[in-house]
C-alpha cells in the first residue's frame, strides 16, 4: 500500500443496479475532505484484501465520497467482503484519492463508454463536466437483465445513451466514430474485449491513438518462466527469481518498498525502471513505445528474456 489510510465512516448504502453496492464514505470527524481529480480512486482495507475502486462522486464536494462495487462472487473476496460484511454505521479504511484516468484536457468533445461497472470512473467526470460545461455524451453498455446503473445515479438524459447488451453497442459503434467530430477523444472502461473492440474500431478508422483512451479493471495474471536474476542498481544487490515466483515478489522480499495495488498488470503502480537485461512484458499499462524502448517494467507480471535484469532501485 503506497498512501496513508484513514478510517471513514459508511454513512449510507444503496444498490442502483443488480450486484452493485454504492457506498457513501464520510469521515469520522465531520470535517472536510480534499477534492480530487475526476477519474480517481480510492484503496478500501476489504477484510483482509486492500482494493481500488473508482470515486464516483463530485470531485468538488468535500462532505464524502462515494464507490460503486460489484459483487464478484468468483473474486479475491474484496467485493464480497464489501456487500455481505459491511454495513451502514461501520468504519471502513481508506486511502486517498489517486488519479489514474483523468479526462484529457485537450478534447474538445468527450465519447466516454462505460460498460458494467466501467461506468464508475466516468461518473465523477459527469459533475466535473456539467460544471464546467465541457462538451460529452456518455454510453452505457448494460446486461438485459441488470438495468442502467448510471440512469439511477443521475446522468443528465440528454447526454445518456443506453445500450442493452455488447451486440447493441458494437452495432452503434461504427456511427458513433464516424460521425464524432473533431477534436473529439474516446474513452472507454469495461472488460477486456470490449474495451480491445471499441479502440480496434476507433484505430480501423483512423482515430490516432493520443485520441484513445482506456482504463482496465480485469487484468492478468503472472505466468512462470524461465528463472533470472534481478540486481537492484542502488544497492548492488542481485537476487534469484524463481519459475514460479514473481518479480514483485521477490523485490518485495527484499525489502525495496516499491509500491503495489491491482497485482495484475494493469494499475501502474509498481512500475520500476531497467537499466539493463531484456524484459518480457505481459501487463496491460504500457505503452507499445514504452515496451520497445526496454526502459520499464511492470513486476507484478512481467518477467526477463536475459539471464540478468537490472533495474533502478
Amino acid at each position: 500500500m503506497s498512501a496513508a489510510m484513514r478510517p471513514m465512516r459508511v454513512a449510507a448504502v444503496e444498490e442502483p443496479a443488480p450486484r452493485v453496492r454504492t457506498l457513501r464514505l464520510e469521515p469520522l470527524d465531520g470535517g472536510a475532505l480534499a477534492p480530487f481529480a475526476p477519474g480517481s480512486h480510492v484503496e478500501l482495507r476489504c477484510g483482509e484484501r486492500v482494493n481500488a475502486y473508482s470515486l464516483t462522486s463530485d470531485p468538488r464536494d468535500a462532505t464524502h465520497y462515494a464507490v460503486s462495487v460489484l459483487r464478484v462472487a468468483e473474486g479475491r473476496g474484496g467485493s464480497r467482503w464489501l456487500h455481505d460484511a459491511l454495513a451502514p454505521g461501520q468504519e471502513v479504511e481508506v486511502g486517498a484519492p489517486r488519479s489514474a484516468f483523468a479526462p484529457p484536457a485537450a478534447a474538445r468533445h468527450h465519447l466516454l463508454v462505460g460498460a458494467g461497472i466501467g461506468l464508475t470512473p466516468f461518473l465523477s467526470y459527469v459533475a466535473h463536466f456539467e460544471r464546467r460545461g465541457i462538451s460529452y455524451e456518455l454510453h452505457h453498455v448494460h446486461r438485459a437483465g441488470d438495468g442502467p446503473h448510471a440512469a439511477a445515479l443521475g446522468v443528465p438524459a440528454p447526454r445518456l445513451h443506453l445500450h442493452r447488451g455488447r451486440g447493441a453497442f458494437a452495432a452503434a459503434l461504427p456511427r458513433l466514430l464516424d460521425e464524432a467530430a473533431i477534436g473529439t477523444h474516446l474513452s472507454v472502461c469495461g472488460p477486456p474485449a470490449m474495451i480491445d473492440e471499441a479502440l480496434g474500431a476507433a484505430r480501423e478508422r483512423g482515430w490516432p491513438e493520443g485520441r484513445l483512451h482506456s482504463e482496465r479493471f480485469v487484468g492478468v495474471e503472472a505466468p512462470p518462466g524461465t528463472p533470472f536474476r534481478v540486481r537492484l542498481a542502488r544497492s548492488g544487490a542481485e537476487l534469484p527469481v524463481g519459475a514460479d515466483e514473481t518479480l514483485l515478489e521477490v523485490l518485495e522480499r527484499a525489502g525495496t518498498g516499491l509500491p503495489s495495488l491491482c497485482r495484475q498488470g494493469v494499475c501502474g503502480e509498481c512500475r520500476a525502471g531497467v537499466l539493463a537485461g531484456e524484459p518480457q512484458h505481459h501487463d496491460l499499462y504500457l505503452s507499445d513505445e514504452e515496451r520497445a524502448s526496454g526502459t520499464a517494467i511492470m513486476p507484478c507480471v512481467s518477467r526477463c528474456a536475459s539471464p540478468v535484469l537490472e533495474l533502478d532501485l
